[in-house]
């Protein structure tokens, strides 16, 4: 995963009049913080942040005044009918240090030949990894699963250094059976007319 450089300004201001300003200049309020050192108040350029959004578990390099901070997105609040971020908070982390994360859950191959349905029934797996190697999506194969078959959360690949922390047994994908539509019987749409 590549590193994201942001340059982010100190906030001296606070409250919903100094969010406003910030997000009409193109900036997202932010709060770093971790470490047990103390919170600081940033914004970042709206357009960056985007951006760096688009990967899931981004890392971002922050420059804050001079001082780089190694962060990752905790918490991204977005403005519910436009979709651009209101507002982030990002954790400071250390390059070796162990973070627990979400991952994507992504799906190839082809199921058994039949009609069947995948289900997903968890779209993200929790897992522990280095905070430097954090895995965008895992893959799942489901070649020639059938109908009752699940893949559960033990069985999903994951990369080297990656421990699974969702539960074992806890089930991501099942294949249920197509259920077909039964004919409507002619003398049933007949009668209901009448």
């Amino acid at each position: 995963m590549a590193e994201v450089k942001i340059s982010a300004e100190i906030r001296t201001e606070f409250g919903k009049g100094a969010a406003r300003r910030a997000r009409r200049a193109n900036k997202v309020p932010a709060v770093v913080y971790g470490h047990g050192a103390d919170t600081v108040h940033v914004t970042l350029p709206g357009y960056d942040l985007m951006m760096a959004l688009k990967t899931s578990n981004a890392l971002i390099s922050l420059d804050i005044e001079g001082r780089n901070e190694l962060v990752i997105p905790k918490a991204v609040q977005r403005d519910p009918l436009k979709g651009f971020v209101e507002h982030i908070d990002l954790l400071a982390v250390k390059r070796g240090e162990k973070v627990t994360v979400e991952v994507a859950v992504q799906t190839e191959g082809d199921l058994a030949p039949g009609a069947n349905l995948l289900e997903h029934v968890l779209n993200t797996v929790t897992v522990e990894t280095e905070a430097t190697h954090i895995p965008e999506s895992v893959t799942v194969s489901i070649a020639g699963l059938d109908a009752g078959d699940s893949v559960l959360a033990k069985d999903v690949p994951l990369p080297s250094g990656t421990t699974l922390v969702t539960d074992e047994d806890a089930v991501v994908l099942q294949v249920l059976a197509a259920q077909a539509e039964e004919p409507a019987a002619e003398g049933a749409g007949e009668g209901a007319e009448a």
